[in-house]
């Protein structure tokens, strides 16, 4: 527990006590129910704003800063507001501490599988590479992409947009603490108020937060997929489209105004909705049938579950990925499609429907190495320092 919530659990009591006499058994518990009260509306207040009011507790005594209390419970709220830093008992520098090494973390996994994602998003949108002429033939698989990418680009290559990729997890993680209470507030509801209920509400604020986060971050998700199909071109002479980062919003902005950077947005929200759905009514589906008897609390058993439901989830949204990628390639060319129906359709027509599917293959691979290194590197943070530093692999 920080020094911080030691002192503000410590002043809670006795506030409580010097206010109300709670000098015996009965008043205290009376007290400590008022205070998981006061903890637990204060854990329905939006991040920033418990962040706001938490900054001043351990400089000048609340009371002062917010004017004299009405009662003896806004006084006790008030102290409880000065927690710290918010639910996990962190102070801001703990904080700033996790989320740094979480960024670490996250590098580090997405930097190791980094050759296995750009194979991956290259056979899922070689189609549009080809009608791009920057693509002479198909590939015929996972081999067969690593083999012509290394002959062609070098093996560095292979690492081409993870720079964008990296970049990407640190604004995505501080605006997901900014939404994700703020969502939970407003349809966290628990499963004992009914388990449709608590399903809507699961998928809408996961919805909500990721896509309030999309708008922020999703340009370097476009960059970072039109820098990883920036294979030479097969018509140019070996030329790039793309010199880095920057000329791909340059030249992105140039040729289709912001817009251009915003290709793909609707398939990406909807398949967050189709993923979170399809997830959890899996998992709570399955979880009841599989996990009793001898697999009850097996944690092996509850780590197979949940990796074949990840996988089964992220196979059945697959195809928004795909549409959405195929929507973000086309930035910059004379042809687009106008809308996500539209970029179906057409792939359907004239590809078929396995073409929806492309890459899903090199996509299970990907998540297997992440989460294979991610493993080692969390044993060697626990060796090193003590603790697991988590960082997302998304």
């Amino acid at each position: 527990m920080a020094h911080s919530e030691r002192i503000a659990r410590r002043s809670l009591s006795d506030i409580w006590d010097m206010e109300n006499g709670a000098h015996d058994d009965v008043a205290r518990t009376g007290r400590d129910r008022r205070t998981g009260e006061f903890e637990r509306q204060f854990r329905l207040l939006p991040m920033m704003a418990r962040l706001k009011l938490s900054k001043n507790f351990q400089t000048l005594p609340l009371q002062y800063l917010f004017g004299p209390p009405k009662t003896p419970h806004s006084l006790l709220y008030l102290l409880f507001l000065g927690n710290g830093y918010c639910q996990e008992g962190k102070d801001p520098q703990d904080f700033a501490i996790d989320f740094m090494m979480g960024g670490v973390s996250a590098a580090v996994s997405k930097t190791a599988a980094a050759p296995i994602e750009r194979i991956k998003l290259l056979i899922q949108n070689q189609d549009e590479m080809i009608k791009q002429g920057r693509l002479s033939a198909p590939y015929k698989g996972i081999g067969d992409a690593f083999k012509r990418t290394m002959a062609d680009e070098g093996a560095l290559a292979l690492w081409r947009g993870n720079t964008a990729n990296v970049i990407r997890y640190f604004p995505t993680q501080a605006l997901n603490f900014a939404f994700k209470d703020y969502f939970k507030s407003l349809f966290g509801f628990k499963k004992n108020e009914g388990y449709w209920k608590w399903f809507a509400g699961n998928i809408a604020s996961g919805a909500g937060a990721g896509a309030s986060s999309l708008l922020f971050v999703y340009s370097l998700d476009y960059a970072r997929t039109r820098l990883a199909n920036d294979a030479k071109s097969a018509k140019k002479g070996g030329e790039r489209q793309f010199n880095g980062l920057v000329d791909v919003y340059r030249k992105t902005i140039a040729s289709d105004g912001v817009a251009g950077l915003y290709r793909g947005f609707v398939p990406s929200v909807v398949g967050i909705i189709v993923y979170r759905g399809l997830y959890f009514g899996l998992y709570d589906s399955l979880k009841p049938v599989v996990l009793v008897g001898p697999l009850q609390g097996s944690f092996l058993a509850a780590f197979a579950l949940g990796w074949v439901v990840t996988n089964a989830a992220g196979l059945a949204s697959y195809p928004l990925d795909t549409i959405r990628r195929r929507m973000m390639m086309t930035s910059g060319t004379a042809v687009k499609y106008s809308s996500m129906f539209d970029a179906g359709r057409q792939i359907v027509a004239k590809e078929g429907t396995r073409s929806l599917f492309k890459g899903a293959g090199a996509n299970i691979l990907r998540a297997v190495a992440g989460a294979g290194v991610l493993s080692l590197y969390d044993k060697a943070q626990e060796v090193l320092f003590g603790k697991v530093y988590s960082g997302g692999s998304g």
